[in-house]
């Protein structure tokens, strides 16, 4: 059976820099009938673990270390004993939400992690956070970008830990060298396409977006 991609919203808080804001996360879960992988921990642990139906989880991945992106991870690997795992890059972030708890894994730039026979390759995409990371499914034709590119745009880079030049060198060139009709399934809002979003880096260059 070929991995398949479930996708459920969250909603809760983002935290950063003294200010909190209300935010719908996506979360995303690929995998077959018998175990899968959950990409962002977002906010609410049961109502994952409610949509892995009883799926053996092999791993949550953590696209960066914003608080509303891992909340709910330490309560779900708990619950599961899957482990947690995080860029190196991004501990500091991590720290801010759980100093407590440490990631139980690093993701590195070319890992590929393994489920239900389909692998989900490592990019490492900085900018929007120093760790932050991208993960490309060609057999599914799809990217999971986080908070790194969406549906009109790069992610936000005015706070702490983050920087524009770097996030567009990162969607320049590690997103935007994908296949045109990829599938980008974002961390917040709608998914589009490598080849919806590419002919407009010029044009988020000149705004600063």
């Amino acid at each position: 059976m070929t991995a398949r991609v479930d996708h459920l919203v969250t909603s809760g808080t983002f935290a950063l820099d003294g200010g909190e804001w209300d935010v719908d996360n996506n979360v995303w879960i690929v995998g077959d009938d018998r175990e899968a992988i959950v990409i962002d921990a977002a906010h609410d642990a049961d109502a994952i673990r409610a949509a892995l139906g009883g799926r053996t989880l092999r791993a949550i991945v953590c696209t960066h270390a914003h608080n509303d992106h891992v909340d709910a991870a330490p309560a779900l690997a708990d619950a599961t004993g899957a482990p947690i795992l995080l860029h190196p890059d991004d501990l500091p972030l991590w720290k801010l939400t759980h100093p407590d708890r440490a990631p139980d894994g690093e993701l590195a730039d070319g890992q590929e992690l393994e489920v239900a026979g389909t692998r989900l390759t490592v990019l490492h995409t900085p900018g929007h956070a120093p760790g932050a990371v991208c993960l490309y499914v060609p057999e599914l034709g799809t990217v999971f970008t986080g908070d790194t590119l969406f549906q009109g745009g790069p992610g936000a880079t005015g706070r702490s830990f983050s920087d524009f030049p770097t996030i567009v060198g990162s969607i320049r060139d590690r997103l935007l060298a994908l296949p045109a009709d990829t599938t980008v399934r974002t961390g917040h809002g709608d998914s589009t396409t490598i080849g919806a979003e590419a002919p407009h880096l010029d044009e988020w260059i000149s705004r600063g977006h």
